[in-house]
């Protein structure tokens, strides 16, 4: 496994198997051959894999500074940790922990968080609530922060009465609830199953509540979170921390409690709950951003109520208000539903109006979209055929189940065998299949 030449100058690459380390290689080539030769490099390695979302890095950047007989500082395992977490690595942050107890460095409770956090990306709440008591019996001293990433662990996993036990032991602390705690109460009753009729009823509620307790802000951003590029929407898991970064207005970071509630009642396509959110908000003199608007788009079209969530999205474009591709994703995506005609056309001239603007579909981005395209059971299979061009004008590889379903899609019409498409996505479905069953 190997890394990019971008992520240092000299082009030298990672080496994961042993048998490719000669211990008595000559200086000159290992040297050549390394790419970081003490902890302060190795610590620039992790940031660059973690920037570059290549999460799966990690362990080999570990493993080589093993063999270098580099000794990581607790700086590197919390960067290690926050990589592994934004990466969904759980199994790697547990290694991560177990090797810097072996060092004989104590876990601290930024650490502790981090692992949390993780184990709430991983959707394992019983793992959380361990590490909680693990940090008890080490006597490391939870903070505010640690009962907010738990909270919301055990929101993702819809955990109602150990959420509400968190809240109890943080009031009992003297923490007051601060706007990410709100947004898991809400994530739990959303994620709750079975779901109930008053659900979306009770999400308005604890709108209506957060507006009370917003200024008892139990725990802030901190040096370490600062230190290792961990925003706190990311630390908590809060829906919007994929677009935490983004400039322009596309996010309103007074508004993360709306953000809650209008992705969760998206989820549960309430559209009249919806609408009595949006007049909640107006009438407290806000409007939405970017990230409400397309979650108010998503609730209309998932209820298939088409013509509304295209008015939104084309009062919005005209207004000039600050757009990404997001939000010709959210209205393409929306509008396959159901693959009706209509539908299907308006997410093709979405598409080719997006690319004319020179919105550029990731490959996830694309894979996600081809995967929902593919399943057109009638029609001219346009919309794929048109998102598999985009991406083949990329050199882009979809996911294996988006060229698995396209070509399901393709073998499903009356295709001759000696079509160019076919061909081209039978070849390419043949290679993926065979690089993904030589793993180990």
């Amino acid at each position: 496994m190997k890394l990019l030449q971008s992520i240092h100058g000299h082009g030298r690459t990672l080496l994961r198997e042993l048998k490719r380390r000669h211990f008595a290689t000559q200086s000159e080539n290992y040297l050549r051959r390394n790419y970081a030769n003490n902890v302060s490099e190795y610590n620039t390695v992790v940031g660059s894999v973690t920037a570059q979302r290549r999460h799966y890095l990690l362990r080999d950047v570990y493993d080589d500074m093993m063999l270098d007989g580099v000794q990581p500082t607790r700086d590197t395992f919390h960067s290690l940790m926050a990589g592994t977490m934004k990466g969904s690595r759980l199994q790697d942050a547990f290694f991560f922990k177990d090797e810097m107890r072996a060092m004989g460095l104590v876990p601290d409770v930024a650490l502790y968080n981090l692992l949390i956090s993780t184990c709430g990306k991983c959707r394992n709440s019983e793992y959380a609530i361990k590490i909680l008591d693990e940090m008890k019996r080490n006597e490391v001293k939870p903070t505010g922060q640690t009962y907010i990433c738990l909270l919301n662990a055990c929101a993702i996993t819809g955990r109602i009465d150990r959420v509400y036990a968190i809240v109890r032991d943080m009031t009992a602390a003297g923490l007051g609830l601060n706007k990410f705690c709100y947004a898991g109460l809400i994530a739990a009753h959303k994620n709750k199953t079975p779901r109930t009729d008053d659900t979306a009823a009770k999400i308005l509620e604890l709108v209506k509540q957060s507006k009370g307790w917003l200024s008892a802000e139990p725990a802030g951003a901190t040096a370490e979170n600062f230190m290792m590029g961990v925003s706190l929407e990311e630390l908590y898991n809060i829906p919007t921390a994929e677009y935490i970064h983004r400039r322009g207005g596309f996010l309103d970071k007074r508004l993360t409690v709306y953000h809650a509630a209008f992705n969760a009642l998206a989820d549960l396509c309430n559209v009249e709950a919806m609408e009595a959110l949006l007049k909640m908000l107006q009438d407290d003199g806000l409007s939405p951003d970017a990230y409400i608007t397309m979650h108010i788009m998503r609730c209309y079209l998932h209820s298939q109520n088409l013509d509304q969530g295209y008015r939104v999205f084309e009062d919005y474009m005209n207004a000039r208000k600050p757009a990404g591709i997001e939000m010709y994703q959210t209205l393409a995506e929306g509008a396959m539903v159901g693959y009706t005609e209509k539908g299907m056309q308006i997410a093709h001239d979405t598409l080719v109006n997006m690319t004319a603007r020179n919105f550029l579909l990731t490959p996830k981005m694309g894979s996600d979209l081809l995967l929902i395209a593919a399943g057109e059971k009638t029609g001219g299979y346009t919309t794929a055929n048109y998102l598999w061009d985009l991406m083949q004008a990329r050199n882009f590889i979809p996911f294996q189940p988006a060229i698995e379903a396209y070509y399901e899609g393709l073998k499903g019409r009356e295709i001759p065998e000696d079509d160019p498409r076919l061909i081209k996505v039978t070849e390419m479905l043949g290679n993926v299949r065979q690089r993904f069953s030589r793993r180990p």
